[in-house]
């Protein structure tokens, strides 16, 4: 499993401002929708789409580390199913050039616009895109889903078309125009559009503005290992940190995870930092708008081999923020408002260890 939890790194990517009046239109058929997601292996959780009239399903991944959305098509591959326009009555297609590329590769295809669903939520005349070469998507071919659906914001939208959440929230569809996040460990997770699901975390949400509105980025104030008032070492170089449904891993840049993985005695194995799995390690925080969110060993290990566990923490040489991907959302519930541009974090209530300060 070493192997398989170093396969995908999502990407990181992101929208305008929601007039909250635009999005309290039909309030009287406002509601929230709740999507389940299957895990695959704690690296990846994605869910079921309808598109088309009549409608086909496929199965994307929530991404809030980008804002399009896209899927497969032509002849299927593998256990992958694609998007067949030929049989849709409400498809209408465009010359258009479609181009995204992600931390673990690139798709191209073309725009088109058809009716797209998620579950009772309806998206008449929806521009997406339809990908016909997935060759530079890293592992694409051995992935469970089809395609991807980026939550982000609009201003980091491929061809500047509105993203799934904005033409959701001015809609009037959903009753309050934010979604949350419940991925849990070696269990379904779960996505709710249009509200947050209270049986899945535990306490009040800590909030913390979107410092610009492209990623679902937030003020990071520090990074801590160790105890909050002794702790061991403190980080407070990178002062942004991303909060990325669509990676498996939390990624940090390569200096600061280095200085990490120098105090934990971490070595390299198949691409992942592992340490002994017997050994005692203080907890990691991420300090965000004055509390610290901690992340405890079992936290952090995504897989074993004999004595050794490896982290799900990965080094990037590329990235200047802290990426808070699935290893950390699955301590802590995550709630962003679009209308108002921020990110709510309550504990899990599956979580199995760590704080909140």
């Amino acid at each position: 499993m070493l192997a398989a939890a170093a396969q995908y790194e999502a990407a990181v990517s992101t929208e305008e401002p929601i007039l909250l009046a635009a999005a309290a239109q039909n309030t009287a058929a406002a509601t929230s929708e709740d999507i389940p997601l299957d895990n695959f292996h704690n690296m990846m959780y994605h869910g079921e789409i309808q598109v088309g009239t009549p409608s086909q399903t496929l199965s994307v991944i929530f991404d809030t580390g980008s804002s399009n959305l896209w899927l497969p098509s032509g002849t299927p591959m593998g256990t992958h199913r694609a998007f067949d326009a030929s049989k849709s009555l409400s498809y209408d297609g465009t010359d258009e050039l479609f181009s995204i590329r992600y931390g673990g590769g690139s798709v191209t295809g073309h725009f088109c616009t058809d009716h797209v669903s998620l579950g009772d939520l309806l998206l008449p005349n929806f521009t997406f895109a339809t990908v016909d070469d997935t060759s530079g998507l890293k592992d694409y071919v051995g992935a469970p889903f089809d395609g991807i659906l980026g939550l982000a914001f609009r201003s980091m939208s491929q061809g500047g078309v509105p993203t799934v959440m904005s033409a959701l929230a001015e809609s009037g569809q959903l009753s309050e125009p934010v979604f949350g996040f419940s991925l849990s460990d070696d269990e379904a997770g779960q996505l709710v559009l249009g509200g947050v699901d209270p049986d899945h975390f535990v306490g009040s949400f800590h909030w913390v503005p979107v410092s610009h509105a492209a990623h679902w980025a937030v003020a990071l104030d520090a990074v801590q290992l160790g105890s909050q008032r002794s702790p061991d070492l403190i980080l407070q170089k990178t002062s942004t940190a991303i909060v990325d449904s669509g990676n498996s891993m939390v990624v940090g840049p390569d200096r600061e995870v280095r200085a990490l993985m120098a105090m934990l005695g971490a070595v390299k194995m198949q691409g992942l930092w592992a340490v002994e799995c017997r050994a005692k390690f203080p907890s990691l925080s991420f300090v965000l708008r004055g509390k610290a969110f901690s992340l405890d060993f079992e936290d952090l290990v995504v897989d074993s081999n004999g004595p050794m566990c490896a982290l799900g923490i990965w080094s990037s040489r590329r990235s200047p923020y802290w990426i808070l991907g699935d290893v950390f959302m699955r301590s802590y519930y995550v709630q962003f408002d679009w209308g108002r541009k921020r990110v709510g974090f309550a504990a899990a209530a599956s979580r199995k260890g760590g704080n909140l300060v």
